[in-house]
């Protein structure tokens, strides 16, 4: 052993040695990058925050797999109380899947806009519906 390895040992503050140096600073770096795709994954099945600007509700944004972007409700609700063609699952990358016709046998996401209370609000107090006939 040569005296920067005993004073190290010893607890003293001189100089490290370049090869403990570089292995910690690869330890550093190779965690790092887990760490943040384990982060950016976590947030991605989250969705992006936001509040609904008709009845101020909290919802998350979620991309669709069309790319288009769908407010969601947060939490989960039981398959059979939801509509066929309105239940959702938050893929983990994020993307928002409507399940179609698919009947899983717990709990799906829905969409805000189909639970929103102030547009339901709007919609039996809107202008009435013209048509042909």
């Amino acid at each position: 052993m040569n005296t920067n390895t005993r004073k190290q040992e010893r607890g003293d503050h001189g100089p490290l040695l370049l090869g403990q140096v570089l292995a910690d600073a690869l330890v550093t770096v190779v965690r790092q990058p887990q760490a943040a795709q384990e982060l950016r994954q976590a947030d991605a099945r989250e969705g992006r925050p936001a509040v609904c600007r008709l009845c101020g509700e909290a919802a998350y944004w979620h991309r669709t797999v069309r790319g288009k972007w769908l407010l969601v409700q947060p939490g989960e609700r039981p398959c059979h109380l939801v509509p066929v063609g309105k239940r959702r699952r938050i893929a983990g990358d994020g993307t928002a899947v409507n399940l179609g016709a698919a009947m899983p046998a717990d709990t799906c996401r829905v969409s805000h806009f189909d639970v929103c209370t102030a547009r339901r609000a709007g919609a039996a107090t809107g202008p009435p519906a013209t048509g042909c006939g």
